[in-house]
């Protein structure tokens, strides 16, 4: 077994599959009474960081919302990333990189390399220049027993104007599905949203045999999916889901984090 499979297998094992979601948006801040600057968004995450730590063990930051500080965001999420990395997490920063793949040279030695401040465990990824274009980001992402994430069917109402699309009889998200499990060998899942219905999308059949690869699944919670529901959404690969939920823990302010946290746990 892959590396990369066999520590989301050991996270998954000690502290089920619920992954955090770290979104420090505006309304986010505002919510924290924290300010909407880089310092709000760094300290919304060290928090979340904390209430993760030795609760769960996936936690993702989404990388837009720190970036769009600048500089200051990036030393943000650097700050953030490393408190996560020493808490033990598994650190899946949701950037959906996807270029040729000279410039995915570059964000891979930015998101695995040895010393790069972003090194994390996986990286969410766009295939649509072709998967091929992810070669070089998925050796980097090996030497340091990481992975990507491909995008397949993301839980966004808009995915389906271009998802849908068909080539000699397969959509777009079956071909990336494909994709993920013959170039990945171990090292790469998919991202598909738990908003979305599989069969719609061509992929339904990992309902009713194992895909054999992780799922990161956002939709979950204030998007309306339901963790209880995983069974039956996913079928026979409903053990390699990894749930993201976000706003439903955060919204609450920081006072409700460790309860919400356990009571989405307890639905797992």
């Amino acid at each position: 077994m892959a590396k990369f499979l066999k520590r989301i297998a050991q996270a998954q094992q000690t502290y089920g599959s619920l992954c955090l979601g770290v979104d420090p948006s505006d309304q986010e801040l505002d919510r924290w009474n924290l300010p909407d600057t880089a310092t709000g968004a760094r300290e919304f995450g060290l928090r979340l960081v904390e209430a993760a730590h030795q609760n769960l063990g996936f936690i993702k930051p989404q990388v837009g919302f720190f970036e769009r500080f600048g500089s200051a965001g990036f030393l943000a999420l650097e700050q953030v990333m490393a408190s996560a990395r020493d808490a033990g997490l598994f650190v899946i920063a949701d950037a959906k990189r996807g270029d040729i793949g000279s410039t995915m040279l570059g964000y891979a030695q930015a998101w695995f390399g040895d010393d790069s401040p972003l090194r994390s465990d996986a990286l969410t990824v766009s295939g649509y220049l072709g998967p091929d274009s992810l070669k070089e980001t998925l050796e980097y992402a090996k030497d340091v027993e990481g992975g990507l994430f491909l995008l397949a069917a993301t839980s966004n109402p808009e995915a389906k104007q271009l998802q849908l699309a068909t080539k000699e009889g397969q959509t777009v998200s079956s071909v990336a599905l494909a994709a993920a499990q013959v170039l990945g060998q171990g090292n790469m899942g998919v991202v598909i949203g738990a908003t979305q219905n599989l069969e719609v999308f061509g992929i339904g059949g990992i309902k009713n045999e194992d895909c054999q690869i992780p799922i990161l699944s956002p939709g979950f919670g204030a998007q309306g999916a339901r963790l209880e529901d995983i069974p039956s959404l996913f079928g026979a690969s409903a053990a390699r889901v990894i749930a993201n939920m976000s706003r439903e823990i955060t919204n609450q302010g920081p006072d409700k984090v460790w309860e919400l946290i356990k009571r989405a746990k307890d639905k797992l």
